[in-house]
């Protein structure tokens, strides 16, 4: 516009000099340059204040805000054991060997003779017919140990986008870095389930100096002028009530934090209830979503898939939202639960040993490297439901309490993987590689497919003191307990996915409405194995660290993480 207008003064100033000179007024010629001097001034002014409200007009359609959070931990793990061991259908193999499909045990060159030449307490035990039934065929020598991070630093920043489309059309989505100091791998070592990088735990797992859609979706509410609304998208599925008051926050997502703290893609349709009960904040929720996609990008070329999408529906119930009083039902399920998900890895060197052989002896030369692998599930495990109620209230002297209680169910369909099937272990079978030089043992069916019933409870309670407030928290889960909160940013794990005891205390230091600081402890104490994980049989953790029972993956007696973090709101 600015250009245009420079333009046209020019001309008016060349054609205005040209006549006026021909009739040799020159002081007219000034006189009127300095007129349109004092005119384009003011169409620059103009000018400048029309792009700014152009500017100001397009920024106020999207509202930016966000956190950032540096925070410091003090990690310690006691008793970490290793006890790893697999089931195997000794029967089976018995057969199989006498059979003769595995060559003959005195041939050094058959792949039965080269097994048993490696492991002469297993020929031993062949030859005395002590391996019969279903039994641990222990894979490496049990070790246990302590270990202590003294210091962790992480730092979180969170972006939240909104802008208005239409008088009821809004769209909302958060943008979310988080990692540790002086690391943006953004892969880990394979030592636990919480260091599986994937979809769904993204934003709770550190990972590198990127930001990631932590949340995308559009709401369209007053359909038709109802109270019925729809929304679209990366759902809001993280940091639900109630523990918004351990983050300083308002209510971060929809459902139950007790039960969910899970990133995924879906839909919601609600109905505002409260409109027709005259019950305030009462809304009623049905959410349909996605949590893993079997085909695409899983080699469905090859003809080779083994999976199936996983759904997931369920309801979500606001039955009180008066801003004092809270009361949220949570019911939903998942079908056709897979043994994993797509997600990246840093391959263990101790699995190797085990698994990889070959591939072990070149990585003893470079003892200090991993390679990075792109894994995805085996087969379908069976189907899980979940279900919950919580209740919190905020009294008039500002102390705020909740309670929650939460139900899971498994239900396994006999199907396994290396890790296990559904809240199972795998039972293997011996068979030979593809060129028939060697005896491996692959997982044919899970040891059992009983359905399994694990519930958990989480209270706390937040109170007023000096220059801000103090809070205590407590949750257990029983043997079965599998929530969906593998998202949920403790670094030791998530603590409502704990299986056995977690108390936390915190204090938080109000520096200002938008700045605070905390200092907090958390202390867990596990008592069965596969805290987060709906894959294999949770095992008890004082018969692992006794050599009774054993875990693929290293498992933790207890453990305590002391804390300080400051956050700013923007």
């Amino acid at each position: 516009m600015r250009t245009l207008i420079s333009l046209l003064v020019a001309n008016a100033i060349a054609f205005s000099g040209s006549v006026y000179a021909n009739e040799n007024d020159a002081q007219k010629i000034a006189d009127l340059k300095q007129q349109l001097e004092e005119i384009t001034n003011e169409i620059d002014d103009l000018n400048d204040r029309v792009d700014q409200n152009e500017r100001h007009t397009a920024l106020d359609r999207i509202e930016l805000t966000g956190d950032f959070r540096t925070k410091a931990h003090s990690l310690h793990y006691r008793n970490v054991t290793w006890n790893p061991a697999i089931k195997v259908n000794f029967n089976d193999f018995g057969a199989k060997a006498m059979a003769g499909d595995f060559g003959m045990p005195n041939d050094p060159n058959s792949p039965l003779g080269k097994m048993m030449a490696a492991d002469p307490n297993l020929a031993a035990a062949f030859q005395s017919g002590q391996l019969q039934g279903v039994m641990p065929y222990v894979l490496a020598q049990k070790t246990t140990q302590d270990i202590d991070n003294d210091i962790l630093y992480t730092t979180r920043l969170r972006l939240n986008l909104k802008a208005k489309v239409w008088d009821n059309v809004s769209f909302a989505g958060r943008l979310s870095m988080y990692k540790n100091w002086g690391d943006s791998t953004g892969v880990q070592v394979f030592d636990s389930w919480r260091s599986f990088t994937m979809d769904g735990t993204n934003s709770g797992n550190t990972s590198g100096d990127w930001l990631r859609v932590e949340r995308a979706y559009f709401d369209w509410k007053n359909i038709n002028g109802s109270p019925l609304y729809l929304s679209i998208g990366r759902r809001p599925s993280t940091y639900g009530p109630p523990t918004q008051y351990r983050e300083n926050e308002k209510r971060g997502g929809t459902p139950s934090g007790h039960l969910v703290n899970f990133n995924f893609d879906g839909a919601t349709l609600g109905y505002k209830l409260g409109e027709l009960t005259g019950v305030e904040g009462q809304v009623v929720r049905i959410c349909y979503g996605q949590g893993f996609e079997s085909q695409w990008g899983n080699g469905e070329m090859f003809g080779d898939i083994v999976t199936k999408d996983t759904h997931l529906g369920g309801f979500n119930i606001d039955a009180i939202n008066d801003g004092r009083n809270f009361l949220q039902f949570t019911l939903f399920g998942a079908k056709d639960v897979n043994d994993g998900f797509k997600g990246t890895m840093a391959f263990p060197t101790q699995l190797a040993g085990i698994f990889a052989p070959t591939m072990y002896q070149d990585m003893q030369k470079f003892s200090n490297f991993n390679f990075e692998t792109r894994v995805q599930p085996s087969g379908v495990i069976g189907d899980m439901f979940l279900g919950g109620i919580g209740f919190a209230r905020e009294e008039d002297n500002d102390v705020k309490w909740f309670v929650s209680g939460g139900w899971t169910r498994a239900e396994g369909n006999g199907n396994a993987g290396m890790f296990g099937g559904m809240l199972s272990d795998a039972v293997f079978e011996a068979q030979l590689n593809a060129d028939g030089s060697e005896i491996i043992m692959m997982a044919a069916n899970a040891e059992d497919s009983d359905p399994k019933d694990g519930y958990g409870v989480y209270v706390g309670v937040q109170i007023p003191a000096p220059y801000g407030k103090v809070g205590f928290e407590y949750n257990y889960g029983s043997e079965y307990w599998t929530p969906f909160t593998q998202a949920q940013d403790d670094p030791i794990g998530s603590k409502l996915a704990t299986r056995g005891h977690v108390g936390e205390a915190y204090y938080m230091f109000d520096i200002n409405p938008r700045m605070f600081i905390k200092l907090a402890g958390l202390y867990y104490d596990y008592e069965y194995t596969g805290s987060g994980t709906p894959v294999g049989a949770p095992q008890d953790i004082d018969e692992v660290i006794a050599g009774t029972a054993y875990s693929m993956l290293p498992v933790v007696d207890t453990a305590f993480d002391i804390n300080a973090s400051v956050t700013v709101n923007f």
